[in-house]
């Protein structure tokens, strides 16, 4: 429908081309006015290419009819699809690169995800239309960009989402050559992540994008009886269409994280102080931390309560977000199902060590591990049905937050074996990074507690070089299907400029005790001359990391 950028109308596109353009450019203006990631379809682009046919199919023959030539009808449609491939090709490098190289007013390329679903277009020539364009993305990341120095690397944005759906997921289905480019573009350069549409639809109903690499809105519940809704077109959206579920354009408000590990220390010594039982204190600490919480992320929701449209137009006014009047405030998008507003936790592992002595996979823990996940639900069920705001469970990324959190708890609590004595704690729910556990295990594990982090989560399975074992990757990505909601592979996608190897730069201690990157053939320890990429917590890093989150990559197990 068009928006506004620097107060300059910017039309429905009238090519595939301008379209690609606008998108990066709306992109670049979303990411400046917020925190956090964002996520587009490629199906909102798919249409586009029709558009761009019909008109180079007009072109075409008027050239031909220019210089004389009788307008055959088969040779203007082959000529006009050989200047629609040209298009789509320049169109998706646009995309690729402007998303790579605008930066944000904070100094940042914008944190975005690109959604490829193909049942989010009917059958047909659109459908065809979205397939071609996500083979463009495929073979284009797949081949990575050139680094200054000249080296292909793999870039960091935007993050690939693919669903996994019965028209791809076997080798006779429509759409299984898309998976196997896709699984070969996962090997080579860590992404697309994968999404499954079979248990997305029997956990959420709907099949839609996370918010940036694991956000996830709840459910669209409009026409449910809760009162727990979007209570009709209260964005002003120019798409709306009622009865029918909304996602784009909905968002969150913001996270505070519960650190799970302190509770679970500050449970033990207390009890040794009290002489009490640990249990007891644990859910006593959990409930009052858990207001703390609360209490912070009312302050998150009221800080936006009474913003005017005005403070951010490209959101509130021209589309991103709502299409509010000039002055308007923003409120009546605060409240009902419009908007999430998330409770982080992190450290599910270690607070099961510390409580049980073992490990959440232990099935002598793992019933503590889930009532723990229960309640945390149970109390964003509880404050939503009391403000009408919509609080969910969310499973924090913690990209430096993880060093933050061990070294306060360390300070805290001293050294605890397999609790405090590393320099990080484990993403959410996650099996710690140094228990074995192969990767069919790992993920049918984590689909239980993926089920309980409604307001975002994704497991990862951790795999060596597998360029040359694609069927292992789809192996992986069946799996996946059949079994939990959004996972990704992490590879490794180094490169050392010193010597050109092309493989895994390795961790290793130096004399001082610090962490360092060094290239196993050279020995080259340089950072500004080598490339390496890392999936830290749902985005890929390609700007190295704190020490904390230096020796989680370190201490990282192969799962297959």
């Amino acid at each position: 429908n068009g928006t506004v950028i620097s107060e300059t109308l910017i039309e429905k596109p009238h090519s595939f081309y301008t379209a690609a353009n606008v998108t990066t450019q709306i992109v670049a203006q979303v990411a400046s006015n917020q925190y956090g990631g964002q996520s587009f379809t490629l199906a909102h682009l798919a249409p586009f290419v029709d558009i761009s046919r019909k008109k180079l199919r007009k072109q075409t023959a008027e050239e031909l009819q220019a210089v004389g030539e009788e307008i055959d009808e088969k040779k203007v449609e082959s000529i006009a699809e050989i200047r629609l491939k040209d298009e789509v090709t320049r169109g998706i490098q646009t995309i690729q690169y402007q998303l790579i190289t605008l930066m944000t007013c904070n100094g940042q390329a914008p944190f975005v995800t690109m959604f490829m679903y193909l049942d989010e277009v009917p059958e047909g020539q659109t459908r065809e239309d979205l397939a071609m364009l996500i083979e463009e993305v495929l073979r284009q990341r797949m081949q990575g960009v050139k680094n200054e120095k000249g080296v292909w690397i793999t870039p960091a944005f935007p993050k690939l989402i693919y669903v996994l759906d019965e028209d791809n997921i076997t080798e006779d289905s429509r759409y299984w050559y898309l998976t196997k480019l896709a699984a070969e573009c996962t090997a080579k350069r860590m992404v697309p992540d994968y999404i499954s549409a079979k248990k997305m639809k029997e956990l959420k109903g709907d099949v839609y994008p996370c918010m940036g690499c694991r956000s996830f809105l709840t459910p669209d519940n409009e026409q449910q009886p809760e009162g727990l809704c979007n209570d009709g077109n209260k964005a002003e959206a120019g798409d709306y269409t009622p009865g029918q579920h909304k996602y784009y354009g909905r968002f969150n408000q913001g996270v505070v994280t519960i650190n799970l590990v302190d509770v679970a220390c500050s449970a033990v010594k207390e009890a040794e102080k009290a002489g009490t039982d640990k249990f007891d204190e644990f859910w006593k600490i959990l409930d009052d931390r858990l207001e703390l919480c609360h209490r912070a992320l009312r302050c998150r929701h009221e800080r936006l309560m009474g913003t005017p449209s005005d403070v951010a137009p490209i959101l509130w006014q021209y589309g991103a977000l709502a299409r509010l009047k000039k002055g308007e405030k923003i409120d009546k998008l605060l409240f009902g199902n419009y908007s999430t507003i998330s409770l982080g936790y992190a450290g599910l592992y270690e607070m099961c060590v510390e409580m049980t002595g073992k490990s959440h996979t232990d099935e002598e823990a793992k019933p503590f591990a889930l009532k723990v996940m229960q309640t945390l639900n149970d109390y964003c069920m509880k404050w939503r049905k009391a403000e009408n705001i919509s609080y969910s469970l969310y499973g924090t990324p913690m990209e430096s937050t993880t060093y933050k959190f061990a070294k306060c708890l360390q300070k805290r609590f001293g050294i605890i074996k397999d609790v405090t004595d590393h320099n990080y704690i484990t993403n959410s729910y996650h099996v710690n990074v140094r228990e074995k556990i192969d990767a069919f295990r790992k993920l049918e594990f984590e689909s239980e507690f993926q089920k309980l982090s409604p307001g975002g989560a994704i497991s990862y399975v951790e795999v060596p070089n597998l360029q040359d074992n694609i069927p292992a990757v789809l192996s992986v990505m069946q799996f996946i299907y059949e079994n939990i909601m959004y996972a990704e592979l992490n590879t490794k996608s180094d490169y050392c400029e010193v010597c050109g190897y092309d493989g895994e730069i390795q961790i290793h201690e130096d004399e001082h005790g610090k962490l360092i990157w060094v290239c196993p053939n050279c020995g080259n320890t340089d950072q500004t001359k080598m490339s390496v990429a890392r999936r830290t917590c749902g985005y890929i890093g390609t700007q190295f990391w704190n020490q904390g989150r230096t020796q989680e990559i370190k201490d990282r197990v192969l799962h297959l």
